[in-house]
C-alpha cells in the first residue's frame, strides 16, 4: 500500500521528491524514485507484503520496464508460479513484481490478470510510453494532467498541484456536481484540466499523445441460475474472496459496525484465522450508536474486540486534520467517523478488511426500496413542478434523529423536479435546486447530470431498476465510499480492503437477478439467506442505519460557533464565488428549526476551509 507520483515531460528529482512528500502519510515506511532525462517515478511506501524485499520502484530482468504501485495484487502468487514457469526471474516475494514481468508477457492487457486494489504506473524504456491503471472498481485513486508535452500523475490532487507547470483554475460544473453529490463523479475533478482515472481503465501517453483503454466494465449481465446453485456460488466466492485479503506480513484485522456485510466478513475472516481482532466505534447520541450490534457480533464469533465511543468534541478536534488534507471537497459526513475508527484501529494493526461495496451490489439501501416502490406503481418518471415541492418541504417537520421517515421523505422532495434516474440520484447528495441562488455563477442543471448520461449511453441496459444499480456501483460506490475509506484509512496509514470488490464475486452478484437482491422489499436477500443460521436473525434483519453522526442537532449546538466562524461574510465575499445572502438564509433556517439544512451547510463548510487551504 503506498502513494505513488511522478511526470512525463517537464520535472526532476527536486520536483518529484516534493510531490511524493505531499503524501508521505500515505506510505511512512520508505520513499522510491526512477529518474532519467524526461521521466520521473516515485513512491511513499507503505509495508504490507515483504516487508525488507518488497522496495519499489521496481524492475525487470534488463530494467527497460520499471514500476511503481499502490494497492494489493490478491492473486500475485498464482501468477508469480506462471511466470516463473516460462522463465521470469524474482528478486523479492512482493505482489509489485509481479506487475513487470506480466506486462513483458501480455502487455498492455496485464491488468485483466491482476485481481486486487491497485493504482499503476510503469515506464516502457524500449517503447518510450508511460501506462497508467486503476482497478476494477476505483479502489485506489489516480489522478492525471497533461500541460503541453507533460503528463503528471499521483494517487491524490495534492500531489500534482506541487509540480510547478499546474495552474489552479476551479471547474465551475465540478463544484455544482459537489455541491449536488457530495462530491465530484469521475472523470473531473474540482480545477480544471485535473482528472481521475477512470475505474477499470489505463492511459498510455506516448509521441505526447493520450490514449485511455478500459479492460473492465461494470455491466449487470443477468444469467439463468437456480436461487440454489447462486448460493453455493456466491458462498465460495465470498469465502475465497475473505480468504485472499487474509495475506499480510503485518498485523490485521476487521472493521465491525454490526450490520450483515460486516459481520459476514468477519465471520469468513474467523473462519480461516484463529485469532482476529475486530473494531468499532460509538457515539453519544444513541440513534446514530451501532456499536451494541457490533459487540454482539464479536461475542458470538469470539472475536479480539476492540470498541471506543467518540462525542461532538472528538469530532471538533480531528475535523482541521481532515480539511487540511481534503485536496477536493468532499461533503459525506461519514467521513469524520470512518476517520475515528481507522485512527482507532491503526493502534492494533496496519491493514483491515471492510464489508464497503454490500450495499451497491446487493441493492441494500432504501433508495432501491423506494425505487422498486415507485417503478411498480408507474411513478418513477413522474415530474412535479417547484411549488408543489416546496409545499411538501415545509409540512414535513424536522428531526434531529437519524434517518427517520420525515427526514427521507425531505430529501427525496429536493429530486421531485428532476426525472426518476436524475431524482434518484439526487436523494444520495445534496439540494441542487438552491445552487442558482447560492452561487454567483450558474450551469445549466442538464450538464450537472452529463456523466449519467454519458454512462449509461455505453450500457445495453434498459431496465429501470438495473441503471440505478449501476449508477450506484459506477459513481456512488466510487466517487464517494471508497473515496471515503481510502482517505480516511491513508491519513492513519491504514490499509482497508473490501472482500465484497473481489470482481469474481461482483460479477456474480451483478449477474444474478433482480429478485436475488431485492425480494419484494427486503434487500440483500440472497445474503440473508446465506448467512441464516450464521448470524443472529436481529443482526440478518436489522434495518440499514448508515455510518453517520448527528450533524442536524450538532450544527445546531456543539458546531455551531464553528459553523457561524467559517461562513462568516468577510471569508466568502474575499473568494467571489457564493451569495453570502443565501448562506445567512440557510443558517437562519437551520439554527430556527424551519429546515433541516445539514448537507448544504456542511458542504458550505467544507467548500469553506478547502478554499482557505488550496486557493
Amino acid at each position: 500500500m503506498c502513494g505513488i507520483a511522478g511526470y512525463i515531460g517537464q520535472g526532476d528529482q527536486k520536483i518529484l521528491k516534493n510531490m511524493t512528500d505531499m503524501i508521505k502519510y500515505r506510505g511512512p515506511d520508505d520513499e522510491g524514485f526512477h529518474t532519467e532525462e524526461g521521466i520521473g517515478l516515485g513512491m511513499r511506501r507503505l509495508s504490507i507484503i515483504d516487508l525488507i524485499g518488497g522496495k519499489q520502484p521496481i524492475y525487470n530482468e534488463d530494467k527497460s520496464v520499471v514500476a511503481v504501485f499502490n494497492g494489493e495484487i490478491y492473486n500475485f502468487q498464482e501468477i508469480k508460479k506462471e511466470l516463473i514457469a516460462v522463465g521470469h526471474k524474482f528478486e523479492t516475494n512482493s505482489d509489485t513484481e509481479i506487475i513487470v514481468h506480466q506486462y513483458e508477457e501480455s502487455g498492455e492487457n496485464c491488468f485483466k490478470k491482476f485481481n486486487g486494489m491497485f493504482a499503476i504506473a510503469l515506464w516502457d524504456k524500449k517503447e518510450k510510453k508511460l501506462i497508467l491503471a486503476r482497478d476494477r472498481y476505483g479502489e485506489k485513486p489516480l489522478y492525471w494532467s497533461k500541460i503541453n508535452d507533460t503528463l503528471i500523475f499521483s494517487s491524490e490532487i495534492k500531489s500534482i498541484l506541487s509540480h510547478p507547470l499546474i495552474e489552479k483554475k476551479l471547474n465551475h460544473l465540478a463544484i455544482y456536481q459537489y455541491f449536488s453529490f457530495d462530491y465530484v463523479p469521475q472523470p473531473l475533478t474540482v480545477f480544471e484540466n485535473i482528472y481521475k482515472l477512470e475505474n477499470g481503465s489505463s492511459l498510455v501517453f506516448k509521441n505526447n499523445e493520450i490514449k485511455i483503454n478500459r479492460f473492465y466494465e461494470i455491466k449487470s449481465n443477468e444469467e439463468k441460475i437456480d436461487f440454489k446453485s447462486a448460493l453455493v456460488k456466491l458462498e465460495k466466492l465470498l469465502e475465497d474472496s475473505v480468504k485472499r485479503r487474509l495475506i499480510a506480513d503485518v498485523p490485521l484485522g476487521v472493521f465491525l459496525s454490526g450490520g450483515i456485510d460486516s459481520s459476514t466478513i468477519a465471520y469468513f475472516a474467523k473462519k480461516h484465522q484463529s485469532q482476529i481482532k475486530t473494531f468499532s466505534i460509538g457515539f453519544s447520541e444513541k440513534t446514530f450508536d451501532e456499536s451494541i450490534y457490533a459487540k454482539q457480533v464479536a461475542k458470538l464469533l469470539n472475536t479480539e474486540h476492540y470498541h471506543k465511543e467518540f462525542g461532538p468534541n472528538d469530532l471538533l478536534k480531528i475535523i482541521p486534520e481532515i480539511i487540511d488534507k481534503l485536496d477536493e471537497p468532499f461533503g459525506d459526513s461519514s467521513i469524520l467517523p470512518t476517520f475515528l475508527l481507522s485512527k482507532f484501529t491503526k493502534e492494533k494493526v496496519t491493514v483491515v478488511l471492510g464489508g464497503d461495496g454490500g450495499d451497491e451490489l446487493l441493492m441494500g439501501y432504501p433508495n432501491h426500496q423506494i425505487q422498486k416502490l415507485l417503478y411498480f406503481l408507474k411513478l418513477h418518471n413522474l415530474k412535479f413542478n417547484g411549488d408543489l415541492v416546496s409545499f411538501l418541504e415545509r409540512i414535513l417537520p424536522v428531526s434531529n434523529k437519524n434517518l427517520r421517515l420525515s427526514y427521507k421523505m425531505k430529501r427525496y422532495c429536493h429530486g421531485l423536479s428532476f426525472p426518476g434516474l436524475y431524482r434518484d440520484f439526487l436523494n444520495i447528495g445534496g439540494y441542487i435546486r438552491d445552487l442558482n441562488n447560492l452561487f454567483k455563477f450558474q450551469i445549466d442543471s442538464k450538464k450537472i447530470f452529463s456523466f449519467v448520461d454519458n454512462f449509461l449511453g455505453n450500457q445495453p441496459e434498459k431496465n429501470y431498476l438495473k441503471k440505478i444499480n449501476l449508477l450506484f456501483l459506477k459513481y456512488y460506490l466510487e466517487d464517494d465510499i471508497l473515496f471515503k475509506v481510502d482517505r480516511a484509512g491513508m491519513y492513519n496509514s491504514l490499509e482497508v480492503r473490501a472482500p465484497f470488490l473481489d470482481f469474481n464475486l461482483a460479477d456474480l452478484l451483478n449477474s444474478l437477478p433482480l429478485n436475488y437482491k431485492l425480494r419484494g422489499q427486503r434487500t440483500k436477500y440472497i445474503l440473508k439467506k446465506l448467512m441464516a443460521g450464521r448470524l443472529p436473525k436481529h443482526i440478518i434483519n436489522r434495518k440499514k442505519k448508515g455510518f453517520g453522526i448527528p450533524l442536524t442537532i450538532w450544527l445546531k449546538r456543539d458546531l455551531k460557533n464553528y459553523m457561524l466562524e467559517t461562513l462568516n461574510r468577510k471569508d466568502i465575499d474575499d473568494f467571489g464565488i457564493i451569495n453570502y445572502d443565501f448562506v445567512e438564509k440557510l443558517i437562519n433556517e437551520h439554527l430556527q428549526n424551519k429546515k433541516d439544512n445539514r448537507k448544504i451547510l456542511w458542504n458550505l463548510i467544507i467548500f469553506q476551509n478547502w478554499c482557505k487551504n488550496y486557493l
